[in-house]
This record gives structure tokens, C-alpha cells and sequence, in this order.
């Protein structure tokens, strides 16, 4: 049998190229090695989002639309929507009473979390809910309720994982070799800088260039990109290195790469053309991607299928790991059932 892997997406907007060359590139070529499912983290996403449940509702096929132009095949890999999973739940009710309030405030991903969002937690967390707090808890329940293996993530999500691991251990401690306890693999893909030059590519920035975005969209932001500020002049020679559209035209694989470089060095390049090849060779890049977007898009009725289907198949792998974890935990009451 193959290996499970999990990995997933909180549905907080569309996916960019920072998502698809960070995990989803990734996802494709793992799906033909791994029984792969893909969870839409609704209810991970409430964390932070509480009272903007129409945002996540909202998104939940936007994602699926950019899984599925991306090339994630559903007769491969099982997407599905996390709320609609509720052995979910139990399994995060479940794991809580394994790990204390003060570990889960030590995970530095946490720490690092509630920083950026002083404007919902407050300048010392004094906000902080319970949910959120809880997010490595209802991650560990993901990763348990489908014997996932392996999971790959970024440096930024380990500390979750290892934490999920502690959990498990002290679960199969207790009760017995119930749960699987799932492996880190840490993603060898770079974060995606923003055209911004920002480290990050993040929908939150407005650095980001969509998979779905259209040539008027793509034309204005690859035109606002930042370049090499030392350039002045047209003629300027500049450090390609330094600059976000030379940093693009690499990402995209441009078969013009080594010209692109040498003009740019030299100062025969002005920053308006090399901006307008970018252009041409991004839209020639996200082509196919978007032409399976609008297939999709038009026949709504086939992605809510798929992820029905996706999501019943996973439910019933959950269902077969509770009964388990029921069982070692003492709390399978047949009679009840019957």
C-alpha cells in the first residue's frame, strides 16, 4: 500500500505563484507516489477569521479551482473541506487533554503568529482565544484521523508537526499503538520573494501575482516591480540579482534568461522592456493553468462533485481510525450503537 500524505490550505483567498512553486508543484508530482489528500482548512481558518465566516465560505472553491488547475488530479488525490469531517473535532477534543496550555504557548510558530496579529490578539496576547491557541491541537487531529505518514512544510510549520508528534506519543503511551505519528519533511523550496522584493509573497502584502489574475492585473503589478535602484538611466547597466524582474524571469524559467542578464548588465535593457517580456512570458506560463481554471469555473457542478467525493473517501478512512481510537480509549459503547 502507499504511504499517506496530508497536506493542506487554510481558504483565506486565491493560491499565487508563491503557493504553487512552494507546495502545490510539489503536490502533483507527490500524488502519483502517495495515497494524497489535500484538506481545505475551514475551520483552521476560522482561528484568526471569526467573524468573517462569508470570507471562508466564500473561498472554498476558489482553492479547489486553483488545486485543480494547478494539475491536482481527483482521481488521485482526495480533496476535501475539514469541517465537514467531524471525527475531526472529536479527535481535537480528544488530543487537548495530552498537551498543556504553556507548551502550547512555547511553539515559536505561535509566538511568532500572535505577534503579526496584534490587531486581533493585542500587543501581549492578552486576546489570544482558545481556538487559536489550540491550532497545533486541530492540526495533530488532521494528521492522526487519516494514519498520515509524512507531511511535507515549510521551516515555519515544523514546530507544529513536532508538536503533533509529542502529542501522538504521549497518546499511544497511554492507550497503546493507536496512532501513527507522522513524519516531517521540510520543504527544499525557497519562499517566494514578492514583487516588492519583500521575502515573502503573501496575500496580505499585495506583492502577490495570482493564479487566476488576468493580463490587465499581471501588466499593472509586474510594472510596479521593484528593480535595482542603483539603475537611473535607461542605459544604466544594473545587478540583475537586485532586481525583482530579472528574480521572475528566472522563476518562470524564461528560455531568454541568459540574454535577459547580459542586457541588464551592460545597460542595454531598459527596465520598461524587460518588464514587457515578463509580462508576455507570464502570461504564456499561467496559460494552461488558466484554461483549466475557466474549464472548471464553468462547470461548478463538477468541482462540487469532486469535492463531495473527496471529502466522503476521507471521511470514511476517519471513521476507521476513531473506531479505533474509541476502542484503545475505552469509549466505544457498543450498546449505545445498537
Amino acid at each position: 500500500m502507499k504511504k499517506v500524505i496530508l497536506t493542506g490550505d487554510r481558504p483565506t483567498g486565491r493560491m499565487h505563484l508563491g503557493h504553487y512553486f512552494g507546495s502545490l508543484k510539489n503536490r502533483v508530482k507527490l500524488q502519483d507516489e502517495y495515497d494524497t489528500y489535500i484538506l481545505i482548512a475551514d475551520v483552521q481558518a476560522l482561528t484568526d477569521n471569526f467573524e468573517h465566516p462569508e470570507k471562508i465560505r466564500s473561498n472554498i472553491r476558489e482553492i479547489a479551482l486553483d488545486y485543480l488547475a494547478a494539475g491536482i488530479n481527483p482521481d488521485k488525490t482526495h480533496i476535501l473541506i475539514q469541517s465537514k469531517i467531524p471525527e475531526i473535532a472529536e479527535m481535537t477534543v480528544y488530543l487537548s487533554n495530552l498537551v498543556t496550555v504553556s507548551r502550547l504557548f512555547r511553539n515559536p510558530t505561535t509566538k511568532a503568529e500572535v505577534a503579526q496579529k496584534k490587531h486581533i490578539f493585542g500587543n501581549e496576547g492578552e486576546s489570544i482565544t482558545y481556538g487559536f491557541l489550540g491550532y497545533p491541537v486541530s492540526q495533530s487531529a488532521d494528521l492522526t484521523c487519516f494514519d498520515c505518514d509524512i507531511c511535507p512544510v515549510g521551516d515555519d510549520q515544523a514546530p507544529h508537526l513536532e508538536q503533533a508528534r509529542e502529542i501522538v506519543r504521549k497518546f499511544n503511551s497511554i492507550y497503546g499503538p493507536t496512532l501513527k505519528e507522522p513524519q516531517t519533511v521540510l520543504s527544499t523550496t525557497p519562499r517566494i520573494k514578492g514583487l516588492d522584493g519583500n521575502e515573502k509573497m503573501g496575500k496580505s502584502l499585495g506583492n502577490a501575482i495570482y493564479l487566476a489574475d488576468d493580463e490587465e492585473a499581471i501588466t499593472k503589478k509586474i510594472m510596479g516591480a521593484i528593480t535595482d535602484t542603483n539603475k537611473i538611466k535607461k542605459d544604466d547597466p544594473a545587478d540583475p540579482e537586485k532586481c525583482m524582474v530579472y528574480y521572475y524571469h528566472k522563476l518562470i524559467d524564461n528560455p531568454n534568461l541568459a540574454t535577459v542578464c547580459q542586457e541588464c548588465q551592460k545597460g542595454s535593457r531598459g527596465c520598461v522592456a524587460c518588464k514587457k517580456e515578463l509580462i508576455k512570458v507570464m502570461l504564456e506560463f499561467l496559460k494552461p493553468i488558466q484554461e483549466k481554471r475557466h474549464y472548471y469555473e464553468q462547470h461548478p457542478e463538477l468541482v462540487d462533485k469532486i469535492l463531495n467525493d473527496g471529502t466522503q473517501k476521507a471521511r470514511k478512512k476517519a471513521q476507521e481510525v476513531m473506531k479505533r481510537v474509541r476502542k484503545n480509549m475505552q469509549i466505544d459503547y457498543d450498546f449505545i450503537d445498537k
